[in-house]
């Protein structure tokens, strides 16, 4: 059974599954998904998921340093990841098992790897991908396709999941939904990069 405090906030969102626990002030935004065993506390300030992210199975958001932890729109905290008192901006992906700490600032359209821990105070470029640990910037490189591409994925199984609905990967209306979308967001990467 989901366990909400009086000052959670939900903003139409796309799913959260019965397992979630958020404790404190919490925003979540429209279209974002929240799948089993995540947790969120807020004992000061407030948690904020922007629109169409998702915080997969078993993540941990917490405050940190008095003040808490903003998720960006089209954002993908995967599993087993923690975000403690950061902010994360637009369009980033936080890989599996990654740790991002206390007053990290980690800009637009960045990719933390898998297994990395993000120092407390780092102040990580847009357009990063960060791995190690400690976490530093190996690449620069756009990653706005990729990561929005995730969060679609997350947010049409999770607009599935709350309909009953476990399998809707493997149709082929999802095939043709990705397609589409995967075109579209070319198309709007190749008339940013034009400006």
């Amino acid at each position: 059974m989901r366990t909400f405090g009086p000052l959670v906030v939900l903003d139409n969102p796309a799913f959260i599954h019965d397992s979630v626990e958020i404790f404190g002030k919490a925003h979540i935004a429209t279209g974002v998904s929240i799948w089993p065993r995540v947790v969120m506390r807020a004992e000061t300030g407030e948690n904020i998921i922007g629109p169409y992210s998702n915080l997969q199975d078993f993540v941990l958001v917490h405050i940190g340093s008095g003040h808490g932890t903003t998720i960006g729109a089209y954002c993908s905290i995967t599993h087993n990841a923690t975000v403690h008192g950061c902010t994360i901006g637009d369009n980033c992906l936080i890989g599996i098992n990654a740790t991002v700490m206390d007053n990290v600032v980690l800009g637009d359209n960045c990719i933390v790897a898998g297994h990395s821990i993000v120092p407390e105070g780092a102040n990580i470029p847009a357009n990063s991908i960060v791995a190690g640990v400690p976490g530093v910037v190996v690449k620069s490189r756009n990653n706005f396709v990729a990561n929005r591409m995730n969060a679609f994925i997350y947010n049409y199984n999770g607009l599935a999941y709350a309909r009953g609905d476990h399998r809707a990967w493997d149709s082929d209306a999802f095939g043709q939904a990705k397609a589409a979308e995967q075109a579209s967001l070319e198309a709007e990467f190749a008339a940013l990069e034009a400006l």
